[in-house]
């Protein structure tokens, strides 16, 4: 789903030739059916893989390299190529933000300052705030990993969706984190462009108590009435929920009742 920052955030999710606004299907009844499906990158109409792509793709291109999930594998920098260097090189060689957001607990992450509001809103965070912006992926990456010793890097999906937004102090926790950084890495939060956190508001009309995962490559369709969205989840009712990210590269007929 697409997003865009606003009180509450606004889901939109694009289609071949329109898009829907999700936020306006609240409490409304809607299906989802599996049809099919179809990779993102080349489209071909056999089963997906992992990230969206079939599994040709996905050991192939370099939009599915182990530098994405580990940024601290990053070498553009250097010169040195994994699968496509002009590629790598333009999203490598760009500034990126460090951050500790709060979505089923504190956490610390990694994104191109290019994706930010963006990057929380997918993760479900109420609250974030920047530790310090670098100008490739490289330095974000190894000072992720020093801040691993000290914060969790995931979160808890269940969580996430079932549990009132905490209250921690991002400030405090952050200038403790500029003391954890790499030494080359803590130059750059001494150039200090980060006031205060960005508080998110998500549309939730009811929180489910105990979440009950959809997988509509199992059960093919569904039918239910929509009452929140956080993340890239749609909550129903009776408390299932929908992982639409979970499920890129599948084809979904959506009806509405």
């Amino acid at each position: 789903m697409q997003t865009e920052q606003d009180n509450p955030i606004r889901y939109y999710l694009t289609l071949d030739n329109t898009f829907i606004k999700v936020n306006d299907l609240l409490q409304r009844k809607i299906s989802l059916t599996h049809t099919g499906f179809s990779c993102l990158n080349c489209g071909a109409q056999t089963p997906i893989f992992r990230q969206g792509f079939c599994k040709s793709c996905f050991f192939e291109i370099p939009a599915a390299a182990d530098w994405i999930m580990r940024p601290e594998l990053s070498q553009a920098h250097l010169g040195i190529e994994d699968r496509d260097l002009a590629y790598e090189q333009k999203v490598q060689l760009q500034p990126h933000v460090v951050y500790l957001a709060v979505s089923s607990g504190l956490k610390v992450g990694v994104t191109r300052h290019t994706q930010i509001p963006t990057r929380w809103i997918d993760q479900g965070a109420h609250m974030a705030f920047p530790i310090v912006e670098v100008p490739n992926r490289y330095l974000a990456g190894i000072a992720e990993v020093a801040l691993k010793e000290h914060y969790n890097d995931k979160t808890n999906w269940r969580l996430m969706l079932t549990q009132n937004p905490l209250e921690i102090d991002l400030l405090a926790e952050r200038q403790k984190a500029i003391q954890w950084l790499p030494e080359e890495v803590k130059p750059y939060a001494s150039h200090d462009k980060f006031l205060s956190p960005t508080e998110l508001q998500f549309p939730i009309h009811q929180y489910p108590e105990k979440v009950q995962s959809l997988n509509l490559l199992k059960s093919k369709t569904y039918t239910g009435t929509l009452v929140g969205i956080k993340g890239q989840y749609f909550i129903f009712e009776d408390q299932t929920v929908f992982n639409v990210r979970g499920h890129e590269g599948h084809r979904v007929k959506i009806t509405l009742d």
